[in-house]
């Protein structure tokens, strides 16, 4: 089975419509970047769901049993057999207010921003985690990589 990564994009916000084109462009550079990050072997459907800080809550509280908002959130399943090898179906889903209430302040843009969750988010779906020290290090690392081949600054210089 050859490396297929599919992604769709979904608003659930009114103040995501008109930034649509842009993140759809975001998407489709990142996903170049690091399709060597997916596994040879699988097919990847993406669903970039641009939310709300309400919808947000709502399946951190209900998925997670975290009682917050955040600013993205990632599911995935799978399907594996012997016919169709492995597909992964994820959802990520992107908090607009909770977005722009971190850039408030901070020399950040939107769409730096949206590009350094979407590439965490990748990231956790291809395995990486930052449960400890050591785990974060290591994804903190690759999104410093990926995000400079974006010509993005490492968001984690950025005074918080």
């Amino acid at each position: 089975m050859k490396k297929t990564i599919e992604a769709t994009y979904y608003s659930q916000s009114k103040k995501w419509p008109r930034r649509l084109p842009k993140i759809r462009l975001i998407g489709k550079k990142v996903i170049r970047i690091m399709k060597n990050y997916f596994n040879n072997n699988s097919e990847f459907n993406l669903n970039i769901i641009l939310s709300d800080k309400k919808k947000i809550k709502e399946l951190n509280k209900k998925y997670k049993k975290k009682y917050k908002d955040t600013d993205v959130l990632t599911f995935v399943s799978q399907i594996s057999n012997k016919y169709v090898g492995k597909i992964l179906y994820c959802d990520i889903f992107f908090s607009i207010e909770t977005i722009e209430s971190f850039i408030k302040n901070k020399n950040i843009s939107l769409y730096d921003h949206f590009t350094h969750l979407l590439v965490h988010s990748l990231l956790h779906i291809n395995g990486y985690k930052h449960k400890n020290l050591n785990e974060f290090k290591k994804m903190k690392k690759q999104e410093i990589k990926i995000l400079k081949q974006l010509s993005i600054e490492d968001p984690y210089k950025i005074d918080v």
